[in-house]
């Protein structure tokens, strides 16, 4: 639906769960996640602040509080009141510190392939984002061996690989990224203290990860050090997968979050897909 200027979109029915999109910011490369996802919760999702679909301009000078902002406006456009909030890599930043500052309207927390606390770009990522122009590029040259274990591990028939690159090569020409976007969210990481936005969360919170061996985009240990600092966290490890498990295995993905709700949440059956908020 678009509410205003800002499409949010939504599917399925249910207990609500915003997903927040990672570091490319467009929601359309969550999309086989989404579409997982709607058959047991009402997904509620957006495009990140800059982007044109946001219908927001980006504010550098707020970080992750100006994008926690945008997270309860969503909310708020599709009349939820509470909700579970599932960051993705560089989202899941974003659905902590949400997490964090709005407590009676974080349902649950789930952080999906987040950088972990004291993460930052490495030497050569960094002088990239500096250059943004030179990021793009540099990114995209780099994703076939950055990816290449995790994609066949994933995709063990070299035609099932294929028909996923192509899927992500149609995602690309219709949802076409921005190098310097990209680029001020990836620098804009060191900036929160992660550590410290974990002592402030108090909803149930799930951590999920693929395996250590095959995301070479954030730490090993990521997911044992949110575990660790969140009270009553929880640890889900995707087998075969790396950074992309949501999209990769979605259907995998999408049953350990209905389970992590399922026991860590109380919804009455009695209540409407609108009354679920």
């Amino acid at each position: 639906m678009a509410v205003g200027t800002m499409d949010v979109i939504e599917r399925g029915a249910g207990m609500p769960l915003v997903l927040v999109p990672g570091v490319q910011g467009r929601w359309e490369y969550m999309r086989p996640a989404v579409d997982a996802l709607a058959q047991y919760f009402r997904v509620i999702t957006f495009s990140l602040a800059g982007e044109r679909a946001s219908g927001r301009p980006y504010d550098g000078s707020r970080g992750f509080d100006g994008l926690a902002d945008q997270v309860e406006a969503v909310m708020d456009a599709s009349g939820v009141t509470s909700a579970i909030v599932c960051g993705v890599s560089f989202g899941g930043l974003v659905a902590l510190r949400f997490a964090a500052t709005r407590p009676a309207r974080t349902r649950a927390l789930v952080l999906v392939s987040t950088p972990a606390p004291g993460w930052h770009l490495r030497p050569r990522h960094d002088l990239y984002a500096r250059v943004p122009w030179l990021f793009g590029p540099a990114f995209l040259a780099e994703s076939p061996w950055r990816m290449r274990d995790e994609l066949r591990a994933a995709f063990p028939d070299p035609a099932a690989r294929r028909r996923f690159t192509r899927q992500q090569i149609r995602t690309f020409m219709a949802a076409p990224l921005s190098a310097s976007r990209m680029a001020a969210r990836a620098r804009l990481i060191a900036r929160l203290d992660a550590a410290a936005q974990c002592r402030g969360v108090s909803s149930p919170t799930l951590v999920v990860t693929g395996e250590p061996g095959l995301d070479h985009v954030i730490a090993s240990d990521a997911g044992s050090a949110y575990a660790r600092l969140i009270g009553n966290a929880r640890a889900a490890v995707l087998a075969g997968t790396g950074h992309l498990g949501l999209v990769t295995k979605p259907g995998a993905f999408a049953s350990t979050i209905k389970t992590f709700a399922d026991t860590a949440l109380v919804a009455p059956a009695t209540r409407t897909t609108h009354d679920a908020a």
